[in-house]
């Protein structure tokens, strides 16, 4: 397969940016990277009144259609106007990578080529895991699921730290702080309604006709799930975001809520931040967009003196677009680097990749890795790019002989085999294709094709790394999930029993549809043939998972735990005026999708910083 390597957009290949460097200003807060971490946060902080400078490396596509309507979700991750291409490894094994079906190669004359016959000549690539640079971060170009960690996802921060803030029971707060529900009726006490991201859900009217194909496929989910198929269509519209005893352990259906508003426009950071900037005389925002961070500064008296923690003071930026070499525009763009102080405090908000890259290139990390590169030790903090963790996913897909005109099922349920009472399978079927990431995903592979997507969650190994790959700060990471390397076993014949329940409740669908003709995992009638067993599909899925929710390389930990890089108010082990706050603060995976919870730990960072500012206000007063 081809695809097309550059937007017909792009005419030459320019450019050094000769622009004058920025002068030098002060802002109280900077925070670097605007998606779910840093936007909210930003905003928060300039709401309370404290100057905020909001730095992000892409433009603001908050107007653009392709972006601000959920049903361009796919089209928006494939736009090169904000797609970043991390190249990234899932095996330590090349020849174990190069297995993976949509393996892709720069073929030199502006495609890619995807698959695993490339022509000759062509580059090696890797996985595509693609990544947002725009005002909003991945939750611009993701397909908007909100969704909840488990209570032990939160209360593991609890065990670490001590610190009860972070109880499952006290972080159901914050998504009522930020929550406007657009699908329940007005009252909940446990829900939001006036906060600034939209919530809405679909219709599931459809499952009440039992003429229907796909409600076969619902009633016998439920059958296999523990649920009472007599009452499919009802469960089917529960709230995905309720809170009742045991949930964890409950398997169900439920109606998918999404950060989006009830007309399908997408909701995010974006909208908050621009809220935000609409009142600049009463909010102190300040937003630099097309800004890439070279790196945090610190106050150099306080850097290698015993006894004296080393104190961020800024960053050092460079200006101009696709400055970053992830972005697929990029030509050798430059641009002189200059200085921005903060008074206060710097919050780096750049994701799993790029927060313990920029922490690194500052001279935080393993000594010997910065050493590698000649990049002056500020701090020894072996945990950061460590710890990288994901879910794992896969997709049942199959043909049938008529298309199913079916609307869409969620379940969260568990498997027989997990090792102990959570639910560990998230799903969502329907008449869909999703296969993983790769140039101009996905396969559209007729008006027949029917998919149950999966989401494997508490994965036992988290042993991925981001390393550098030199002290550039343009240069992109090295990036290795190493997929199944503690415990896999046990995650992939997790995943083989959530596969063999879905293509169960799928092979009860009636004609005409039936017969469905399977063309992953047991291609064809390789199943019933007896060749397709539980020891086939682990080596498909070992070979073909994907992901696209990276945590935990900057993970929050107690201050005696080696790797652990924040502490339980995100800030950075050992040093002054720095924190973390995105989806790489988390010890483990949050769940089966990570935008929201991301979102709810942003204004909990908020909170923590005004509350310690305000007592600090109160502290000098007194003196």
């Amino acid at each position: 397969m081809r695809y097309r390597l550059l937007s017909a957009l792009i005419i030459s290949a320019v450019a050094v940016v000769e622009a004058a460097p920025a002068a030098a200003a002060t802002y109280d807060y900077i925070v670097v990277g605007s998606g779910p971490g840093g936007g909210p946060l930003a905003a928060d902080l300039a709401r309370a009144g404290y100057s905020t400078l909001l730095i992000e490396a892409g433009g603001d596509e908050g107007d653009n259609p392709t972006y601000s309507e959920i049903a361009y979700f796919n089209e928006a991750a494939n736009d090169e106007a904000t797609r970043w291409d991390f190249w990234v490894k899932h095996y330590d094994d090349p020849e174990e990578d190069r297995k993976f079906a949509h393996t892709t190669w720069d073929t030199g004359d502006g495609t890619f080529y995807v698959g695993l016959d490339p022509p000759e000549g062509a580059k090696y690539l890797g996985i595509q895991y693609p990544r947002a640079a725009v005002l909003g971060g991945c939750a611009m170009h993701n397909a908007a699921v909100c969704s909840l960690p488990a209570e032990d996802d939160w209360n593991i921060i609890v065990n670490k730290t001590g610190d009860t803030s972070w109880s499952a029971s006290n972080m159901r707060q914050y998504l009522k702080k930020i929550e406007r529900n657009q699908y329940l009726p007005p009252g909940d006490p446990n829900r939001g309604y006036d906060g600034w991201l939209a919530t809405s859900v679909g219709p599931t009217d459809w499952a009440r006709n039992n003429s229907n194909p796909a409600t076969t496929i619902l009633k016998k989910l439920a059958a296999l799930t523990g649920q009472d198929e007599t009452r499919a269509a009802d469960l089917l519209g529960s709230d995905i975001l309720t809170e009742i005893p045991n949930l964890d352990e409950t398997s169900s259906f439920y109606n998918l809520a999404q950060h989006a508003d009830n007309t399908g426009k997408r909701n995010s950071p974006n909208n908050y931040v621009r809220a935000t900037l609409a009142d600049p005389a009463k909010y102190p925002l300040t937003l630099k967009l097309h800004t890439l961070v070279t790196r945090v500064l610190f106050d150099e008296s306080t850097v290698g003196v015993e006894g004296v923690e080393p104190r961020a003071i800024g960053v050092e930026i460079m200006e101009g677009q696709s400055l970053y070499k992830a972005d697929p525009k990029h030509r050798g763009q430059t641009s002189p680097k200059s200085q921005i102080l903060a008074a206060r405090e710097v919050i780096v908000s750049g994701g799993a990749f790029n927060s313990p890259q920029i922490l690194k290139l500052s001279g935080i990390g393993p000594k010997d890795e910065l050493a590698k590169f000649n990049i002056p030790l500020v701090k020894h903090l072996p945990g950061v790019g460590e710890n990288l963790g994901d879910n794992y996913e896969g997709s049942l897909l199959a043909m049938g002989q008529t298309p199913v005109q079916s609307g869409l099922i969620t379940a969260v349920f568990r498997t027989p085999n997990a090792p102990d009472a959570r639910r560990n399978i998230f799903t969502w079927c329907g008449a869909f294709s999703f296969e993983g990431f790769w140039p101009g995903f996905p396969t559209w592979h007729g008006a027949e094709q029917y998919t149950c997507a999966l989401v494997h969650m508490q994965p036992k190994s988290q042993a991925g790394s981001v390393t550098l790959r030199s002290a550039d700060p343009q240069d992109v990471p090295d990036i290795n999930f190493r997929f199944f390397q503690n415990q896999g076993d046990q995650d992939l014949e997790e995943l083989v029993e959530g596969a063999n329940i879905l293509r169960e409740a799928m092979n009860a669908v009636p004609e005409p549809v039936a017969p469905f003709i399977e063309r992953h995992p047991c291609e064809g009638d390789r199943r019933a043939e007896g060749d397709c067993g539980v020891e086939v599909q682990k080596e498909y899925f070992k070979s073909q998972a994907y992901s696209h929710h990276a945590t935990s390389t900057c993970a929050i930990g107690g201050k005696d735990e080696e790797m652990a890089v924040l502490d339980s108010k995100f800030r950075v082990h050992g040093v002054r005026g720095l924190r973390v706050v995105d989806a790489s603060a988390f010890p483990v995976v949050p769940g089966a999708f990570p935008s929201c919870p991301t979102m709810m730990i942003s204004v909990k960072a908020a909170e923590d910083i005004i509350a310690e500012r305000k007592k600090e206000e109160a502290e000098a007063k007194k003196l």
